[in-house]
């Protein structure tokens, strides 16, 4: 571990010499995953008339698997741009407070921290929790890097070609990835606080799910875990 100067300006944090390598080793199995779920966004993209270009162009300008699987739904359905937005942005909103998580551990000049936030996705994040708060930003980067090319290699793959592989959700990897998933979160649950956390977060998520517009349980569920960790 290493001592650095970090935000508020004077404040020390200690910070992993966890490597980029560790990350990418880590993440990869989440990464065949991410790739099959990239084939399958390339080929409903297509399908509703966006095009071979437009998908590899948004997966590469917005990585952010969810909420562009709802845009397109949206659009493929016959509504609006807005609503199509809204429920992206609705998607994404879960991304606040993870955002303030890492925001410490993000050292260095702006450009590289705003850079390097691009990277942070729900599964770039989970690899790079310590506990107790701490995040490796190497590891974060890392994974976040191949989480990204396997997401943007997988929609070309989807766009170009997909439908010929036929349905990706076929091979299973709709209900390999919140497994995999889990088992990144499972250990960051140690102590009454972790488990009152991701107990209350899964209750609400659960319970709003039937009812709720796609997106509002991520975020309700995010927020039930920061009070949950706070109390």
């Amino acid at each position: 571990m290493i001592t650095v100067s970090g935000e508020p300006e004077g404040a020390g944090i200690t910070v992993s010499e966890r490597t980029y390598r560790d990350g990418a080793r880590a993440v990869a199995p989440l990464a065949v995953a991410v790739l099959g779920f990239g084939v399958s966004f390339g080929v409903l993209a297509r399908t509703v008339g966006f095009g071979w270009l437009a998908p590899i162009v948004m997966s590469a300008t917005t990585f952010a698997g969810s909420a562009q699987f709802a845009a397109v739904s949206v659009l493929g359905d016959g509504g609006t741009v807005a609503a199509a937005v809204g429920a992206a942005l609705l998607l994404n909103a879960r991304y606040g407070p993870i955002g303030v998580s890492v925001a410490p551990w993000l050292t260095g000049p702006l450009p590289s921290r705003f850079l390097h936030a691009q990277l942070v996705v729900d599964e770039s994040w989970a690899i790079s929790a310590e506990g107790d708060g701490r995040f490796a930003p190497r590891m974060l980067v890392g994974a976040g890097l191949v989480l990204y090319g396997s997401w943007v290699a997988g929609t070309a793959v989807g766009a170009l070609g997909g439908e010929a592989l036929g349905d990706p959700a076929a091979l299973g990897l709709d209900a390999a990835f919140p497994a995999l998933f889990l088992t990144l979160v499972a250990p960051q649950v140690r102590g009454w606080k972790p488990l009152l956390a991701a107990t209350l977060g899964a209750t609400i998520a659960l319970a709003l799910t039937p009812a709720a517009p796609a997106g509002v349980p991520i975020v309700a569920a995010a927020v039930a875990c920061l009070l949950g960790v706070r109390r």
